[in-house]
């Protein structure tokens, strides 16, 4: 019972029958992630001028863009899950799984967002900055489902933090951690370092970090979104080295930790040069239009 009380239980499942659907918590906090983000990045860019609705309209292109876009990334830095002897591919398009990767979400969401903003008259520099700190609350959100999938863990750990995992059987009794329930036995590793929460709490922290300097310093031209990606590059690096799941190397080092030292390094250098582009832009209606203009 004392080493109970001092470590964090894992839930005892992760996914709810609803009749013939199931309901999956990776999916319900991923959703709402989404709508957290929307709704901050709105209200964010309403207050630079923006007209309302502009994201969620834009949303409709970029949410798409990036669910398919962090699958493919996931599936391309995990290549071992789905392919060679034994695996099968067709799992690598069972998203509902779990296994979205940021950076691949937000690059091909990038694409969608230049599409929405296209259409909606908005420069994407001025988008991005307004939904900076939404992603990465959003984000801190959709890391609440690894926590029901039992996932994105790292080495075994006797701080009073610790996760305990335990293993999870089907109906039949054979193990099945991502539909099962729990048995109440724990991982051999277990208690380990919850390495999902601490990327909540960076998140979390993120957010405030690019709210505060944004009001303090009013960036502009993608500066806020270039900081963000800087904080959260920071973070991930020490992150992602202590999770012990498997994960593709690139000389002997996981690839995330690789993509998070280039993205921090070119967000950073963008931050500092995109200083010369002048005061932040404000948005304008145009005349007899919704879409707004930039002016200096």
């Amino acid at each position: 019972m004392t080493t109970f009380l001092a470590t964090i239980p894992s839930p005892p499942r992760g996914v709810w029958e609803l009749g013939p659907i199931p309901v999956r918590a990776y999916a319900v906090f991923v959703v709402l992630g989404i709508v957290v983000a929307i709704w901050w990045g709105q209200k964010r860019l309403m207050a630079r001028g923006g007209a309302a609705g502009t994201v969620a309209d834009v949303a409709v292109f970029a949410v798409p863009f990036g669910v398919i876009g962090g699958r493919i990334y996931h599936v391309i830095t995990d290549y071992h899950q789905y392919f060679g002897e034994g695996k099968d591919p067709v799992r690598a398009l069972y998203i509902w799984e779990g296994g979205l990767g940021i950076w691949g979400a937000i690059a091909l969401g990038a694409v969608g967002a230049w599409l929405g903003c296209r259409r909606k008259g908005v420069p994407l520099p001025v988008f991005a900055d307004a939904v900076a700190p939404g992603i990465a609350v959003g984000h801190a959100i959709a890391r609440l489902g690894n926590y029901f999938n039992q996932e994105l863990y790292g080495a075994h750990t006797t701080l009073p933090w610790g996760l305990e995992i335990y293993h999870r059987v089907n109906a039949n009794g054979e193990p099945d951690q991502l539909n099962g329930i729990s048995n109440g036995i724990p991982l051999a590793e277990s208690p380990v370092h919850p390495t999902f929460l601490y990327e909540l709490l960076w998140n979390l922290g993120v957010a405030a970090v690019v709210v505060y300097v944004d009001r303090k310093r009013r960036l502009g031209h993608g500066r806020a979104f270039a900081l963000y990606v800087a904080a959260y590059t920071l973070g991930r690096t020490w992150i992602e080295l202590m999770r012990t799941d498997p994960a593709t190397p690139v000389f002997g080092v996981r690839v995330n930790v690789w993509v998070s030292i280039l993205l921090f390094l070119g967000a950073l250098t963008y931050f500092f040069l995109a200083r010369r582009r002048g005061p932040r832009e404000v948005l304008e209606p145009r005349a007899g239009k919704p879409e707004p203009t930039v002016t200096p």
